[in-house]
């Protein structure tokens, strides 16, 4: 598709090595990247919106910034269950992980299931997924019901103990968007943040404390109260 390769060759055309470096200081894999930041790629994504095509082929392609535009180009609509999975299993860094969640993943009519099987999964960035996707439904999904998240919770605690780095931070994120959904999650998650605290693991402490010292922040509690009126 002549669309992938100018694609390609206007990435080739940006490389920015300090941008490369800067990347794999925030733990990035960039033997196939350009150093591309995300403000350029949305823009350039805009060009190209909904085409589903386009994405599966730059998914392929196992470019960085290819990896990072599918999702934002891609149709939710046409996603299929498999196609999830597929591209799961190509997850090496939490920025493309991060990115298929919140722009494309959440979006679809599997994303609650996948997040609960991902949730379990003994691959870093696999399990990571899990729990990105409970956070980007707390903050996208508007008309999914409370029940849904507060079945999160559990496995957030189940969880809490894994000490993998982009484990253990996904893990809290969830549990902090949960709490500022809106005020009648904000109890359940504030529970769970102070069972965690008083744990005997040391993740799972760190976990509770983190997401207590933001559920208790008062201009926070009136940010979801003011949400809600």
């Amino acid at each position: 598709m002549k669309e992938k390769e100018d694609i390609i060759q206007f990435l080739k055309e940006h490389t920015s090595e300090s941008n490369l470096a800067g990347m794999a200081r925030f733990g990035i894999i960039t033997e196939k990247a350009f150093g591309i930041s995300l403000p350029v790629l949305r823009a350039l994504a805009k060009k190209y919106k909904n085409n589903h095509a386009l994405a599966l082929e730059l998914w392929e392609a196992g470019y960085h910034e290819t990896q990072l535009l599918a999702p934002m180009i891609d149709d939710f609509r046409q996603v299929t269950e498999n196609q999830l999975e597929q591209w799961l299993k190509d997850f090496n860094s939490w920025d493309i992980c991060d990115q298929c969640c919140s722009n494309l993943f959440d979006k679809t009519p599997f994303a609650v299931q996948k997040a609960v099987e991902w949730s379990g999964r003994p691959e870093e960035f696999q399990k990571r997924a899990g729990f990105v996707m409970m956070a980007c439904l707390a903050v996208h999904a508007k008309k999914t019901a409370d029940a849904r998240f507060l079945d999160f919770l559990p496995l957030i605690v189940r969880e809490s103990t894994d000490k993998r780095n982009f484990v253990r931070k996904a893990v809290n994120w969830a549990l902090r968007q949960i709490g500022k959904r809106n005020m009648r999650l904000h109890p359940q998650a504030l529970a769970v943040a102070e069972q965690l605290m008083t744990s005997e693991d040391a993740t799972a402490r760190w976990i509770g404390k983190d997401a207590y010292r933001e559920l208790t922040n008062e201009k926070i509690i009136q940010r979801i109260k003011s949400k809600e009126k």
